[in-house]
């Protein structure tokens, strides 16, 4: 990657941690304005309802040992352990327990096994959003924490990037709310979270796309193949 390619936009360690508390006391603050109806509703991440979310959120402190029980219940597929441990919490716990184990995480540093800090940011800023969007309500990312996740999904090896991610480095990405730019190619402008959450996959976020590289991108990333990984 060029000098050009790399993403401007970082936060230290301690501001990563403040930043996920920040958007974790609003997460649980949405989640306990949810009526019961909206709990079961879909959200933006594909398969899960917002109370499948929600849970998922529940379990971002999964240590060594819980970790590898549950990929091997999996059969060694780390998405498929994922998506049952976050059905399993979804049917095991009250809505009212989900917001106290999400509120009950703030000032705490631990985060899974194998992930960052960083990782931990994303998670929380994009299933925020995923919650939010479709029931909706406006629930505030701040730029600079946003820039710094998608910083970080930009630049990171392992995880392995998302494909949208890798789609959208064949453009010059450029954040129209904060100084954050990335790629190399035509320009495509668009709020930070907007970019956020279309490295992450979602597509809900294309109209908010601006520049000459906007149509080429919508394209790439409207297309069958892109929507399917």
């Amino acid at each position: 990657m060029t000098a050009d390619q790399r993403p401007t936009g970082l936060l230290d360690r301690d501001q990563v941690w403040r930043a996920v508390d920040d958007q974790r006391a609003r997460v649980a603050d949405l989640l306990l304005s949810l009526t019961g109806e909206e709990w079961g509703r879909p959200s933006l991440c594909r398969g899960w309802t917002v109370r499948d979310v929600a849970a998922h959120l529940t379990l971002q402190q999964v240590g060594l040992g819980a970790a590898l029980a549950m990929i091997v219940r999996a059969r060694g597929d780390l998405d498929r352990a994922v998506d049952r441990a976050a059905r399993a919490r979804a049917g095991a716990l009250s809505t009212e327990r989900m917001i106290d184990e999400v509120r009950g995480m703030i000032g705490s540093r631990r985060h899974n096994f194998g992930v960052t800090c960083r990782e931990t940011l994303i998670d929380i800023l994009v299933h925020g959003q995923d919650i939010a969007v479709p029931l909706g309500r406006t629930l505030r990312m701040p730029p600079e924490a946003a820039a710094a996740a998608a910083t970080r999904m930009w630049t990171t090896r392992w995880p392995p990037p998302f494909p949208a991610v890798r789609t959208m480095r064949g453009f010059r990405v450029t954040a129209t709310d904060t100084a954050w730019s990335a790629g190399e190619g035509p320009e495509v402008r668009a709020p930070i979270g907007a970019i956020l959450l279309l490295a992450a996959g979602r597509l809900v976020a294309l109209p908010e796309l601006s520049g000459p590289g906007a149509a080429a991108l919508t394209a790439r990333l409207s297309a069958p193949a892109a929507r399917r990984a």
